[in-house]
């Protein structure tokens, strides 16, 4: 990978706004080149983005298959594209352990909490917001993360935090902390790519969290 972009996969479920931040990036010179989009749903509206983008993309279905069976078919295609680090934009599906060995500290996703806090299955979209809220919690914000085998729980690389309102819905909250996904989550992956490029390992990245100007409220 000792070269200035590496090529990249990106697994979405949904309409694939984080997704678009990254291709965002990607145009203004962010250190990779998108060459796959997979997602799991042949709905799932960021496989139109993908299309307008002019960039390959595919089905893998997941449901009534095994964790191997769509191992295989994800590996297959990623090899066939010369995938070297992949992202998740809203992909709500466990990662098969092979496809996490195979790319082990270069796979990344972002959650709309801040994790530890409000992670683990079932707990994405709505359902955060919803549990942030009724925790009582007064920031929330989005992780980046590395993936592992287990939801949410690989090493933490970049945070952000976003006030939570007196008066918030899940709908408010959702949308200032999906506002800072966009912004978050291209950084940290220009972060890691440029890392990787340089042979180095991957690290969180340098700004701590309180560098970052919270969202407003």
């Amino acid at each position: 990978m000792a070269r200035g972009t590496v090529n990249a996969a990106v697994l979405a479920s949904g309409s694939g706004s984080n997704f678009q931040a990254l291709l965002d990036a990607e145009a203004s010179g962010a250190p990779w080149t998108t060459r796959l989009l997979l997602s799991d749903r042949p709905d799932a509206g960021a496989l139109e983005r993908a299309e307008r983008a002019g960039i390959d993309r595919a089905v893998v279905p997941v449901k009534g298959r095994s964790p191997e069976d769509v191992a295989e078919e994800t590996l297959a295609r990623f090899e066939a594209a010369g995938i070297e680090v992949v992202f998740l934009a809203g992909y709500l599906r466990l990662i098969p352990e092979s496809v996490v060995r195979r790319y082990r500290d270069r796979m990344l996703n972002v959650h709309p909490a801040l994790l530890p806090a409000f992670g683990g299955k079932g707990m994405w979209g709505r359902h955060v917001h919803e549990a942030v809220i009724a925790s009582g919690a007064r920031i929330s914000g989005p992780t980046v993360h590395l993936v592992d085998e287990r939801y949410d729980e690989g090493r933490i690389l970049g945070q952000w935090p976003v006030p939570v309102r007196s008066d918030d819905t899940p709908a408010s909250l959702a949308a200032r902390v999906l506002e800072a996904e966009h912004t978050l989550y291209p950084r940290v992956a220009a972060h890691v790519c440029a890392t990787l490029a340089e042979g180095r390992p991957v690290t969180p990245l340098d700004d701590p969290i309180h560098a970052f100007r919270p969202m407003p409220d």
